[in-house]
């Protein structure tokens, strides 16, 4: 399988926006893959690697803060559903 580089954007939802547990459950989820995760905060500029707690807090993403879920890699198509759900779900909050 060929690798795949895939993009979406979205709007954070969840009310508290990426805080320690959203971005936890982020990571842990995207550390299931092999391939290489990074978010942008289309606001601010600052990117992030998707398998950083660290860098993910880093983004400062309040609700309604715009992001970009980069996916590069063979399992590029079965993160970025995870991923996006997580995302568009709030984060589960």
């Amino acid at each position: 399988m060929d690798p795949k580089n895939l993009v979406k954007d979205f709007v954070v939802s969840n009310p508290l926006g990426i805080h320690a547990r959203p971005a936890s459950v982020f990571v842990q989820a995207a550390s299931d893959f092999e391939s290489e995760i990074s978010v942008t905060n289309l606001d601010s500029g600052h990117i992030a690697d998707g398998k950083s707690v660290m860098s993910m807090l880093m983004l400062s993403a309040p609700q309604g803060t715009h992001l970009r879920l980069e996916v590069n890699g063979r399992d590029a198509d079965k993160a970025m559903d995870v991923l996006s759900a997580l995302i568009e779900g709030g984060f589960n909050e």
